[in-house]
C-alpha cells in the first residue's frame, strides 16, 4: 500500500538521523514546500520505510541518498514522535524514529533524491548545539536544541524517549 493509501491510523513508518560529527555538530538538512521557497524549516535527514526494510536499513539508506555519508556507525533509537503536517498538497501522518549516528565525514553530496526532494530540499548545514539553540528559524523536531543538549550532556536515553506529538 503507497504511504497515500495509509489510513489515518497506520501511519507512514519514517526513521530519521541525529547525525553527529567528531565535534558534536548534528546535520541538518534545509527544505521548503516545493511552490513557496519562503515556507521552510530545517529537518533531520531520514524517510519512510521502503518495502520490507527494517528502519536501521531505512535511516542508513535515507541517510546516503540524502546525504551521500556512508561512514556511518548508527546507534540506538533516542527518540519517537507521531506527527501530522501539510507538505506538497496533502497532509502526512508519520511515526517517526530518531537514531543516534557518528561519523567522521562531513562533506554533503546527495546521491539519489527523489523528484520531491530535489523540489523541496536546498541543501544542508552542520550546526553546534549552541547555534542551533540561538536559531530563528523553524526546526523539526521542535525543542530539537534541547533534545541535543541533553544528549550531549548526559549521553543517549536508557530507551526510546516519547516526544510529544505534532500536529502542524
Amino acid at each position: 500500500m503507497s504511504a497515500d493509501a495509509e489510513p489515518a491510523d497506520h501511519p507512514r513508518k519514517v526513521a530519521r538521523v541525529v547525525l553527529l560529527d567528531p565535534d558534536d555538530r548534528i546535520l541538518l538538512l534545509y527544505g521548503h514546500e516545493p511552490d513557496d521557497p519562503d515556507d521552510n524549516w530545517w529537518f533531520t535527514p531520514g524517510g519512510g520505510l521502503e518495502g520490507e526494510e527494517t528502519r536501521e536499513e531505512a535511516a542508513l539508506r535515507e541517510l546516503v541518498e540524502e546525504t551521500g555519508i556512508t561512514d556511518v556507525e548508527l546507534g540506538p533509537v533516542l527518540w519517537r514522535r507521531r506527527c501530522s503536517f501539510p507538505f506538497a498538497g496533502r497532509r502526512w501522518d508519520q511515526d517517526e524514529w530518531y537514531y543516534l549516528a557518528r561519523t567522521r565525514s562531513t562533506a554533503v553530496a546527495p546521491r539519489a533524491l527523489t523528484e520531491l526532494e530535489r523540489r523541496s530540499v536546498a541543501g544542508a548545514r552542520w550546526w553546534t548545539c549552541a547555534e542551533l539553540t540561538r536559531a530563528h528559524e523553524t526546526v523539526y523536531p521542535t525543542r530539537l536544541a534541547e533534545l541535543l543538549r541533553r544528549l550531549l550532556d548526559e549521553g543517549p536515553p536508557a530507551g526510546p524517549v516519547t516526544l510529544d506529538t505534532e500536529i502542524v
